[in-house]
């Protein structure tokens, strides 16, 4: 799987995770998505998936590097498709 395909996956498990926001963009905590027993069986990195994410305007998060149990409440948010 190259990076565009785990960003489309990335989108299709925070969608399912998430909570949809008034505005149309969905919002999950790193915590949430790290601990997912599909998630994980889906990205073999998914600190470097969301970085990929977050570089080509997909998500939006505070931070560079979420690390598990220091970021499990970090807010990480899909940005509403146009």
């Amino acid at each position: 799987m190259n990076v565009d395909e785990e960003v489309e996956r990335l989108k299709e498990e925070i969608q399912r995770l998430g909570q949809i926001q008034p505005d149309g963009s969905y919002k999950v905590t790193f915590g949430v998505l790290f601990n997912d027993d599909r998630c994980a069986n889906i990205f073999e990195a998914l600190v470097g998936t969301l970085r990929a994410a977050k570089k080509r305007k997909v998500v939006t998060y505070d931070g560079e590097l979420l690390l598990q149990g220091v970021h499990d409440k970090v807010e990480i948010t899909l940005k509403a498709t146009t």
